[in-house]
């Protein structure tokens, strides 16, 4: 079977792209670009409808290189997209997995795939010289090879991406809220096997088997406990009456879920429930304002308004992002968080469809490290908060129980 451009033995008219084509155009077409290489892995996965090569998922390195998949997009042109992969890809191709009318499964490194994308463009004629990549996410090597060759002007596609995946679509929605559910769970879950003598290692290994257990891939886990506000596992052994914070990234079919929850081995005094009420009038308050046509910024003014009203100011640290296939993407809400960009979203109108990860921490110097973290989808009239439950104390373990 031929499958390059002129020659392809794909039936086309079967063929339909997995996202907004006319999106996607307008997006290219404001950008200044003819031709759209992705090649980060999520970037793909996304054009090619959930699709991702499940031998490649964790690793990347094989051989003396490195798995580099690349769709490839010609504005107005969806019936020349192309996805080039790895030779074992040969397999989904033949499982009709890949949408794409042109599929080219025979790499193995970077200059292997780089070198069938290079055939491909060239091959697409008309104007298809303005070529957007992801810098990024294309590996030096690679990117050598287009920039030596004059026939094509490279700019970054970062942008242009990442506005096509700003929006969620109702299946990418599910998946969010699948996955944000089943971190909370996981989170309950571990909060009730904790028990004074159990290292932070341990806590997060139990966390790991849990979310494993619901069908996510463990990303990490943020765990502060006791005293200390360092959120690193470690040997730190917790003991009755400990502050636990676990703040965990659990991915369901390339989609994060990351929420943070609080727990107490015992029960929690006056004083802490006084220091959680705090950070969820702060969490409530961001909330307030997400609906479609307000302002991105309006989250962060909300959030950090009821900052300033709060005893506990200069201890609270309070942000909100966008998230989906990212852990910090569309919206970008404000140049001030702890991954930094430009608030390109701050001063335009939320869309339904949007996901924002809002989350406030007080680390307080006594009373240890306490945050919340929630995940909300913007809907046609205001939010929805999965996974919003287990948002007060959770009480760890009964007084007296403890592990050797």
């Amino acid at each position: 079977m031929k499958d390059d451009v002129m020659n392809n033995a794909f039936d086309k008219t079967a063929m339909k792209a997995l996202f907004d084509t006319d999106k996607l155009d307008q997006l290219m077409d404001e950008a200044g670009l003819d031709v759209l290489i992705a090649t980060s892995r999520h970037n793909v996965q996304y054009l090619l409808g959930g699709y991702r090569f499940f031998f490649f998922d964790v690793m990347e390195a094989i051989g003396t290189s490195r798995y580099l998949p690349a769709f490839i997009y010609q504005k107005g042109r969806p019936e020349n997209a192309a996805y080039i992969g790895n030779r074992m890809e040969g397999f989904e191709r033949e499982l009709g997995s890949i949408w794409t009318p042109i599929v080219k499964t025979a790499s193995w490194g970077t200059i292997d795939a780089i070198g069938l994308v290079v055939d491909h463009v060239r091959k697409l004629g008309g104007n298809a010289r303005r070529v957007g990549i992801e810098a990024g996410f294309m590996p030096s090597d690679a990117k050598d090879v287009l920039a030596g060759l004059n026939s094509f002007e490279l700019r970054e596609a970062h942008f242009v991406l990442e506005r096509l995946r700003a929006a969620k679509s109702p299946d990418e929605i599910e998946l969010i809220r699948q996955a944000s559910e089943r971190v909370v769970d996981a989170m309950a879950a571990t909060f009730k096997a904790c028990a004074p003598g159990m290292s932070k290692h341990d806590v997060v290994q139990h966390l790991k088997r849990e979310e494993h257990q619901r069908d996510l891939v463990f990303e990490y886990c943020l765990i502060a406990a006791g005293t200390s506000h360092n959120r690193a596992p470690s040997n730190q052994r917790l003991e009755e009456g400990d502050v636990i914070s676990l703040d965990s990234g659990g991915n369901y079919k390339g989609y994060i879920g990351d929420l943070s929850r609080m727990a107490v081995l015992g029960e929690p005094d006056s004083e802490l429930r006084e220091l959680l009420a705090e950070v969820e009038t702060i969490q409530q308050a961001a909330r307030c304002v997400i609906r479609p046509g307000a302002f991105g910024g309006d989250i962060i003014a909300a959030g950090e308004g009821a900052v300033k009203l709060s005893p506990h100011r200069t201890v609270l640290d309070f942000t909100a992002h966008g998230i989906g296939l990212v852990s910090h993407e569309a919206p970008r809400l404000t140049a001030t968080g702890p991954v930094p960009y430009a608030p390109y979203d701050a001063d335009r109108a939320l869309e339904r469809g949007m996901v924002i990860s809002v989350e406030t921490a007080l680390l307080h110097p006594t009373r240890r490290y306490i945050k919340l973290e929630d995940t909300l989808i913007v809907t046609s009239d205001g939010w929805e908060a999965p996974g919003d439950v287990s948002r007060g104390w959770n009480v760890a373990v009964s007084p007296g129980r403890r592990v050797e």
